[in-house]
């Protein structure tokens, strides 16, 4: 579903990512995490079409970001750490206007479940300045899935969310894991992603010093011990010597 190949990104004299290569499946969620300044920001937006990559290619459900912007951006949704919404529309008129950017026709019809599921229904006729941070996160990410993407990527998801937003969250990554939907999460709750992820990619510097199942990449750095992964993440990044078990 998501294809990257040889993916590197240079800005003047610095190489923010170098040859980086990795691929994702339906239903599977990975989880991209490294030290600040690893990559990830960078390489989430050159994933979703935001910046170009200085060379490799990217592919979106087999369809090329860079030949195919248009039809490969249908593919996907990605749901920044910081809501861009219109301080002008109302909840629903958000929804209505991304439907129209996406021609769908039933946009009443799927927008219903998604308002219920993050607890939104009776929000539809507030305005972005009425509401909460949690909840302006709540309405980027029903105008992320109104479209029925087959990939999205969350960037730090829960920041602003209360408990209870965290837990419908990690439902709503569940549920679209469970449909089909590859997804890639970037965040530092390391917590989080040992939760819900199914696999994990670590940047460091801009390269990729592990990829794979989750299992797989604890077996690598856990030394024959039963590690967290917060220890994975010290010890695949170097911030801590790895000791022998």
């Amino acid at each position: 579903m998501i294809d990257v190949a040889h993916l590197t990104k240079c800005y003047d004299q610095f190489t923010a990512v170098r040859d980086l290569s990795f691929s994702l499946g339906p239903g599977q969620v990975m989880g991209l995490v490294g030290p600040n300044g690893a990559g990830k920001t960078t390489t989430l937006r050159c994933i979703a079409g935001i910046i170009p990559p200085t060379q490799g290619s990217i592919r979106l459900g087999g369809v090329d970001v860079l030949a195919q912007p248009a039809e490969a951006k249908r593919q996907l949704a990605f749901i920044p750490d910081e809501p861009r919404l219109f301080e002008y529309l109302t909840v629903a008129q958000h929804l209505n206007f991304v439907a129209r950017l996406y021609g769908v026709s039933d946009y009443v019809a799927r927008a219903e479940p998604i308002l219920a599921e993050l607890e939104m229904t009776d929000k539809k006729d507030m305005l972005p300045g009425e509401l909460s941070r949690g909840m302006k996160q709540k309405l980027a990410i029903a105008c992320g899935l109104l479209h029925q993407p087959k990939a999205v990527i969350f960037d730090e998801p829960l920041t602003g969310l209360d408990p209870g937003g965290i837990r419908r969250m990690k439902e709503v990554m569940r549920r679209l894991s469970r449909d089909g939907t590859a997804i890639i999460l970037s965040s530092h709750l390391l917590s989080l992603v040992e939760e819900v992820c199914t696999h994990l990619l670590i940047l460091k510097n801009g390269e990729k010093v592990a990829d794979g199942t989750v299992a797989e990449v604890q077996a690598r750095y856990s030394g024959g011990s039963d590690i967290s992964l917060e220890d994975v993440f010290f010890r695949a990044t170097g911030d801590v010597e790895q000791r022998p078990s």
